[in-house]
């Protein structure tokens, strides 16, 4: 089996501490960084943030400053 194979998983529930049970997330998109870009999961009944994700970008971009 490839190693790859199972680089990037993408949470569908997650267990909510406020709800006191496994609950569907939704993600969205919270910061920007030039190590990749960093998600929020949040339970979709009581908003609850439950988790994080980094997703680490390739090499093939550079940051350019004047």
């Amino acid at each position: 089996m490839k190693k790859s194979s199972y680089r990037d998983f993408e949470a569908t529930e997650l267990y909510c501490p406020k709800c006191r049970r496994a609950v569907p997330v939704k993600k969205r998109l919270l910061l920007i960084l030039p190590e990749g870009d960093k998600y929020d999961y949040s339970c979709v009944h009581c908003g609850t943030s439950v988790g994080d994700k980094t997703v680490r970008q390739k090499d093939n971009f550079r940051i350019i400053t004047n």
